[in-house]
């Protein structure tokens, strides 16, 4: 004793290593069990308080250990502390972003941020939402991917969706899903914007123009030019999380996600196709090369759609159109063709006359009259047989439309 007080007594040094490492072991625990407090990259103000509540507690502490006469470290431990906390914060920092770069891959930037930092990002469910929906095709591409190897396939899908993905982002789309060579893309969900439909058109325009740069990076692998067609359409659908807890995907339903599907359906190689909703909603901005009344299937009532060659205001995109200019072919060929519904034959094999071709088309002499936008499946009768080809009668006159690839087959061939 000394004046009255206890002389001051401390730990065993193993003892006070247990004792900093507790606290160490204490904040790492505590840290990680609110690592996902306001999600993944939200600052939690969860994490600041126990920290401040937890050096208080050993301060006040120590403090009152001290008063009765016990020498208890309390730098040390409050390092080790504030230590941990550092280190669980910084690794779940780092953590998130690379799940977020690793689920960008797979899912757009917007669709990630709303399921990784929101508590209901990941709720199944949907809202009733006004979007503007594109899908894109290619025009012959599956009978090109019959002669090539897996890897080519592989290869030119890379380079094709590479560039067509970084467009749509520039343009702050959604992309919903790849199929094969198609492509799902959405504008309004998550995000809303006023100028949606503009965007997506502008988009379209974009990815048109950017064709030619897919064609000249997969000359290597020996394709012939390819060509995209584009349907737009704008209504309201169910847009959120669908699926099941165990397997789920953002996206949107509705009828009007299937009337995209069929203007698209429409469309011929180089050619962007719009609602009236889509043309409605964009206003007088848009350039129209021509309109044409169709019946979808599952569409109670004809519709029109118009092709679009330009937009105006900001974006100010304009598609080159070239003069199509047809050559009567001195002896006409003869040819067997089907109509096609969906993919399927329709009908018996109708004959006729191949009498005039061009650059992207051809026209043909029948007895048998063919709607406008019917898709056909052609045999050549004469010649060096190319196989079947594929095309669509298209407007103003019934004259066929050729995927770019089989006007090169019918050229190898000597016609």
């Amino acid at each position: 004793m000394l004046d009255g007080r206890p002389l001051i007594k401390t730990w065993d040094v193993s003892l006070e290593y247990l004792w900093i490492f507790g606290w160490s072991v204490f904040s790492a625990t505590l840290h990680w069990r609110w690592r996902y407090a306001g999600g993944l990259i939200k600052f939690s103000p969860w994490r600041a308080i126990s920290t401040v509540v937890a050096g208080g507690s050993l301060v006040v502490g120590t403090y009152i250990a001290f008063l009765a006469g016990w020498w208890i470290p309390v730098i040390p431990p409050f390092l080790t502390l504030v230590g941990s906390a550092i280190a669980i914060i910084t690794y779940v920092a780092l953590s998130a972003i690379h799940i977020r770069q690793t689920f960008s891959r797979y899912l757009t930037d917007q669709v990630v941020a709303n399921l990784l930092e929101t508590p209901e990002g990941l709720n199944l469910g949907g809202e009733l939402r006004k979007v503007t929906i594109l899908m894109t095709d290619l025009r012959g591409f599956s009978a090109v991917s019959e002669r090539l190897k897996p890897g080519e396939v592989v290869t030119f899908l890379n380079i094709y969706l590479g560039i067509m993905a970084d467009i749509i982002t520039q343009y702050s789309g959604t992309i919903d899903e790849f199929i094969g060579d198609a492509i799902l893309v959405i504008f309004g969900a998550p995000n809303q914007r006023e100028d949606d439909s503009q965007r997506a058109v502008a988009c379209a325009l974009a990815m048109q123009s950017a064709m030619q740069t897919v064609n000249e990076k997969i000359k290597h692998l020996n394709i012939p030019k390819l060509e995209m067609g584009i349907g737009i359409n704008t209504g309201e659908v169910v847009a959120g999380n669908i699926g099941s807890q165990k397997r789920a995907k953002y996206g949107v339903v509705g009828s009007h996600v299937n009337l995209t599907g069929r203007i698209e359906s429409y469309t011929v190689g180089g050619q962007i196709l719009v609602s009236e909703y889509t043309l409605q909603d964009t206003g007088p901005i848009l350039k129209i090369n021509q309109e044409m009344q169709v019946e979808p299937k599952g569409i109670k009532q004809p519709i029109t759609l118009y092709d679009v060659v330009g937009i105006a205001g900001k974006y100010n995109i304009y598609l080159e159109k070239e003069a199509e200019n047809f050559f009567p072919i001195e002896s006409p060929l003869t040819i067997q063709f089907n109509i096609l519904e969906g993919k399927h034959v329709a009908g018996n094999m109708i004959n006729g006359s191949l009498v005039k071709i061009s650059a992207n088309g051809a026209e043909i002499s029948s007895e048998n009259s063919v709607e406008i936008l019917k898709n056909l499946k052609l045999n050549l009768l004469t010649g060096n047989h190319p196989g079947d080809i594929y095309g669509m009668t298209v407007p103003p006159t019934i004259r066929w439309k050729l995927p770019v690839n089989t006007q090169n087959a019918i050229a190898e061939s000597g016609w």
